[in-house]
């Protein structure tokens, strides 16, 4: 399968700051808000390009845009026009805080936002989150988890992968080590699992968990059931098939964002947002693949007026 990302949202060129920032400056002011304009613009334009307008939003008018924004618009629509407005290592540094400090630590999102992004795009969330919080995110792990949790999470957040992108040999090793941890009985899975799935690059990663299926007489899946400790067994689980095919892993995380009762806007919101940039082209793909309907058909039954049209902006792009 070719790993290539395809984004829906791509820089505009020519790109006009200064018009644009004079724009919104025209749809935000005065009796009623126009918000065709802020649609078009906001959703059209990459996140540094956002950041480029509200710099020229701000020397124009001496107004900060997000909160014009906030104080014209509402609801969802507000939600998802300030995630776009926000620098996304500081947008997703404020979303692991608040996987981090809920009722219970939400392990999905940690997933969600850990294991599919590059050691660079880490180190800029962690970086991000320190300046916003006071706190180093590592830190902030160590005091909310224990056990093997805390390990991989930590191991996660501060590990240097390998360069090793493809090498059949090491894959089949890297294969035969986890067996030998779990079904071989010759060490500690779970030890084993967290240093090689935070020290290995993840195209080699995705080699050795299809090579495990040559070695080992159960399917990984059902080793993590047997070996693992409750607490890690959803993480773990999340995180193999956030490798196996992120496409498919992301695809199924806006799924769940829709279905059933009630839309989490919240998620669908980080997930279109995050990704529209990155590879929201092939989750949609997938998505077609995978549920035999389009993404933007489930959006437009799940949401409605300017919040929709936002949200179908970014998937078409």
């Amino acid at each position: 399968m070719d790993y290539r990302n395809t984004p829906t949202v791509t820089p505009v060129v020519p790109f006009l700051e200064r018009q644009d920032a004079e724009a919104l400056r025209k749809a935000l002011k005065g009796g009623g808000t126009d918000k065709a304009p802020i649609i078009y613009i906001i959703a059209h334009r990459t996140n540094y390009q956002r950041q480029l307008i509200a710099q020229n939003y701000k020397q124009i008018f001496d107004r900060d845009l997000i909160e014009d924004l906030k104080h014209d618009l509402s609801g969802h629509f507000e939600d998802v026009m300030v995630a776009l407005m926000t620098p996304m290592p500081l947008y997703l540094a404020r979303e692991l805080n608040r996987a981090m400090h809920g009722k219970t630590i939400n392990k999905n999102t940690l997933v969600e936002v850990l294991c599919t992004r590059d050691r660079g795009s880490i180190e800029n969330i962690k970086k991000a989150y320190n300046k916003e919080y006071g706190n180093d995110f590592t830190e902030v792990v160590k005091t909310a988890t224990t056990g093997k949790l805390r390990e991989f999470l930590i191991r996660l957040t501060t590990a240097s992968r390998n360069e090793v992108t493809d090498d059949p040999q090491k894959a089949k090793n890297i294969a035969q080590q986890l067996y030998d941890a779990g079904e071989g009985r010759k060490g500690n899975f779970e030890t084993e699992f967290i240093r090689v799935f935070t020290k290995e690059s993840i195209p080699l990663l995705r080699q050795a968990f299809k090579e495990y299926k040559n070695i080992g007489q159960e399917d990984l899946s059902r080793v993590i059931d047997i070996e693992m400790a409750p607490d890690l067994k959803p993480i773990i689980k999340d995180a193999i098939a956030s490798v196996t095919n992120p496409w498919a892993f992301l695809a199924g995380e806006l799924r769940c964002s829709m279905v059933g009762v009630g839309t989490r806007d919240h998620k669908l919101v980080r997930l279109l947002v995050a990704r529209a940039e990155i590879d929201l082209e092939n989750i949609k793909q997938e998505y077609q693949t995978l549920y035999n309907t389009s993404l933007e058909k489930d959006i437009k039954g799940d949401t409605s007026g300017d919040y929709r049209k936002t949200l179908l902006a970014l998937v078409d792009g």
